[in-house]
């Protein structure tokens, strides 16, 4: 099932690959054609938080794990920890979105490529934080300015932490950390080399298209929903039916489609209330990314319980 899984990774990142470029050049060329904050919105309620929309399944394992029997107190365990997010943000931002970052960088560098890794141990673990990392640093070296207002509209406002990322861009820090993010491909890319480690460098050349040709919004909208959250829906459908991956992806839709839908109206809600507060396409930014940050914490956690206790 393993080598299955990298054949099909292999074929949906050469894909990516050529749409990426595709979209990018396509965009950056027609000044007139743009995909708005608005449909970057739907795309990632939509598409991007479905790949979460199992975490119940998951749930259930924990529960059955410790031998509990009330399905009610993990969605409750779920929603608190969520919830405990946004207000800790709304208290100490810098501390959140730092924190998110990091956490970000791990969970995108681990879901990426936790396919062509057989074993687990802590310098994987590494590895995958220091992969992960370009897609937090490839914003900041190719659009700055457009990264450090979206920091300032998910209410980071310390004028400290904006002179610090101005001096380690203006020092070529961020460089040296991209090439540091560069180690983690090459890691994984020459342990226990095979064919489908290409699919590695096709994702690391989409991600810096992507950022280089278009806004920092547009390109993580299309890296988050057609990249990270196609390829965790693509292992989840093979484990839903490891024998047809049409019947495993029908399979995943009908098990996701209750939850997608409920998180979809949450953030449709929210969306709704800060229209009333701020400007729209301020409020998605504000919506996208404090929403992603609470749903990942519980996430990211239910994995850690689920590989710690299995």
């Amino acid at each position: 099932m393993t080598k299955y899984i990298q054949k099909i990774n292999l074929i949906h990142s050469t894909i990516f690959f050529f749409f990426a470029t595709f979209i990018s050049i396509l965009i950056d060329q027609n000044q007139k054609l743009t995909i708005s904050p608005f449909i970057c919105f739907f795309l990632i309620i939509i598409v991007g938080i479905s790949h979460g929309s199992l975490d119940h399944l998951k749930g259930e394992k924990i529960l059955n794990i410790f031998d509990i029997n009330k399905k009610s107190l993990f969605y409750l365990a779920y929603v608190l920890i969520s919830l405990f997010i946004i207000f800790v943000w709304l208290i100490f931002p810098i501390l959140m979105l730092v924190l998110f970052l990091i956490i970000a960088s791990y969970h995108f560098g681990k879901e990426d490529s936790d396919f062509l890794v057989n074993q687990k141990n802590y310098l994987n673990e590494f590895f995958y934080f220091l992969k992960g990392l370009l897609i937090i640093v490839a914003p900041l070296i190719f659009h700055f300015d457009e990264t450090v207002n979206i920091f300032k509209l998910l209410l980071v406002e310390n004028e400290k932490f904006y002179v610090f990322l101005g001096f380690i861009e203006s020092s070529k820090i961020l460089f040296i950390i991209f090439l540091i993010s560069l180690i983690g491909y090459f890691y994984f890319f020459i342990k226990n080399f095979k064919l489908a480690n290409f699919s590695l460098y096709l994702d690391f050349f989409s991600i810096l298209i992507l950022n280089y040709f278009l806004n920092p919004l547009i390109a993580f909208t299309i890296y988050f929903c057609l990249l990270h959250s196609c390829r965790h829906t693509i292992s989840l459908a093979v484990e839903l039916n490891s024998n047809n991956l049409k019947k495993g992806l029908l399979e995943f839709i009908k098990k996701a489609l209750p939850l997608t839908i409920i998180t979809a109206i949450l953030f449709i809600l929210s969306l709704f209330i800060l229209s009333n507060y701020y400007v729209l396409d301020d409020a998605i930014l504000k919506v996208i990314f404090i929403g992603l940050a609470s749903l990942t914490f519980p996430h990211i956690l239910l994995e850690y319980l689920i590989e710690k206790n299995e």
